[in-house]
């Protein structure tokens, strides 16, 4: 073995380091980590190093990333609860209230409204190849839809042509989904920067990828003082939810790799 050689075997950090290295930051270990660690170290240690990135910078506070984190993991389009329980975890070492967590937790919710703003477009175009455009409301000089409108704006402080088809179709659901989606702004449990950037993170998922809902919660953070260094590092947080499908299948592999092996005892 050359000395070349020998040096970088005898640098590589041992499990037990790369644990010990791990449980230095703000992190829960779960058995995922665990077999992950066991069934391929390296693997472990050059994630660990990406991961490690967001945490040590801090552009936001380990409180703050811990809401990025559990909205991404309760998120329906992941709903992976082990990270869930992991990071509500995390996030109460560091100060994290319930009334906090729980309020991140039903932001997540507003993903679902998804299905209604990317199909009500769709119901349009396919009234309009129909030749049945007389069937879509008008949106001008209708005071009610006005007045809704408006409400959104002062409650939700914004507003986006997204909402528009919406709101001409089914003005009742919009006021109802309008009172159910301000209810983080009205509680201002979380700062509005921060809410702005927990909704961009679920629209940005990897298992989500929802362009427009970014851009415009993007925009939000940006617009309520969020830094691109911060937005950087939320975007970095979310894409870390490739890992889930990793420690799900290592536990998996070293839970056969044990059936198997004890099968070939008998």
């Amino acid at each position: 073995m050359s000395a070349s050689t020998s040096a970088s075997v005898s640098a590589s950090p041992s499990p037990e380091d790369l644990k010990r290295q791990f449980l230095q930051g703000n992190n829960t270990w779960t058995q995922g980590w665990e077999d992950l660690l066991r069934l391929d170290p390296v693997l472990f240690e050059r994630y660990m190093r990406m991961h490690n990135v967001p945490q040590s910078r801090q552009h936001l506070s380990l409180k703050e990333q811990e809401f990025i984190w559990i909205a991404v993991q309760a998120c329906s389009t992941t709903a992976y609860s082990p990270g869930v329980r992991a990071h509500i975890k995390a996030a109460l070492a560091v100060g994290a209230t319930q009334e906090e967590i729980m309020e991140v937790i039903g932001m997540t919710s507003l993903v679902g409204i998804h299905t209604v703003t990317q199909a009500v477009p769709i119901l349009f175009e396919v009234l309009q190849d129909q030749g049945k455009e007389d069937l879509i409301p008008a949106l001008e000089n209708d005071p009610r839809r006005e007045a809704i409108k408006q409400d959104f704006i002062q409650r939700r402080k914004f507003w986006t042509d997204t909402w528009n088809p919406v709101l001409r179709l089914d003005p009742d659901f919009f006021e109802a989904y309008m009172s159910f989606s301000s209810l983080p702004n009205s509680r201002n449990v979380i700062e509005p920067k921060i809410r702005e950037l927990i909704y961009c993170a679920f629209d940005a998922s990897t298992t989500h990828l929802y362009n427009r809902g970014t851009k415009i919660h993007m925009r939000n953070a940006v617009q309520l003082g969020a830094t691109p260094e911060q937005i950087m590092d939320m975007l970095e947080i979310v894409s870390f939810v490739g890992m889930n499908g990793v420690l799900d299948g290592a536990s998996l592999l070293a839970q056969e790799v044990l059936a198997t092996e004890a099968e070939s005892k008998i």
